[in-house]
């Protein structure tokens, strides 16, 4: 369902917080902005389109699926994200599945004014960098996990990204709703049952807390001193 152009949709985007408002109102109507609706696939695996997708509202899902129908998940993202950056700046093939969560608001621009903004608004291409830079550290960090730490320690690393996504608050974080067991496990590289037996040992533990549809993690200090001391001797 297509929606009307909004500078103020376009100012919640993170590559556009810096730009000015007159500015926004120049290139607003040049996105196609439209509502999708919930299952959907906003980027498909191994299409050759090159559209970047800005969420202006709504969530979704960066993941792919192996041939043998395994499901591995990058991370959820939410408004004020861009999707599809790679592709358009590279041109080679979408990496991965993007599918959205809930009725998510898109704006979507084409390749070329996507680098035409970068080339035009120098704020724009300071962010381009920094997110380039975010998403080799991440992928870093991740390959580091699922290469040298079992699965309790993985567990452990993704509930504390998973936190501070969430935002900490006098050093307690809320995870609502609760990620389900699947998907942790699609995140890590395990197993549901193997999820279940972790978090049920961090319950006992004291690490976190099951309070009606939500996760608790009551000393994220606690959990951010455990994960860095398995990175140290790992």
């Amino acid at each position: 369902m297509t929606v009307q152009p909004s500078i103020v949709g376009l100012r919640g985007v993170e590559m556009f917080a810096q730009v000015s408002a007159a500015r926004l109102s120049e290139l607003a109507p040049q996105f196609a902005w439209k509502r999708v609706a919930a299952g959907l696939h906003l980027v498909s695996r191994d299409a050759l389109d090159r559209e970047v997708h800005l969420i202006i509202g709504g969530r979704v899902r960066v993941t792919v699926s192996t041939s043998s129908g395994r499901q591995v998940t990058y991370k959820d993202l939410g408004a004020g994200s861009a999707i599809g950056v790679l592709a358009a700046i590279d041109g080679a093939a979408r990496s991965a599945d993007v599918i959205t969560l809930e009725e998510t608001l898109v704006a979507s621009m084409s390749e070329g004014l996507f680098h035409q903004i970068l080339r035009e608004v120098p704020t724009t291409a300071h962010w381009m960098r920094k997110s380039l830079v975010g998403m080799v550290r991440e992928l870093s960090d991740r390959v580091f996990e699922v290469s040298a730490l079992g699965v309790q320690n993985r567990v452990h690393a993704e509930l504390l990204r998973l936190a501070r996504e969430a935002g900490v608050a006098d050093n307690r974080a809320r995870l609502d709703p609760m990620p389900t067991h699947v998907d942790i496990a699609a995140r890590v590289s395990t197993y549901r049952e193997q999820v279940t037996r972790e978090i049920s040992a961090m319950v006992k533990e004291g690490l976190v807390e099951r309070v009606g549809h939500a996760l608790v993690l009551p000393d994220v200090e606690r959990l951010e001193r455990i994960v860095a001391e398995v990175r140290r001797i790992s």
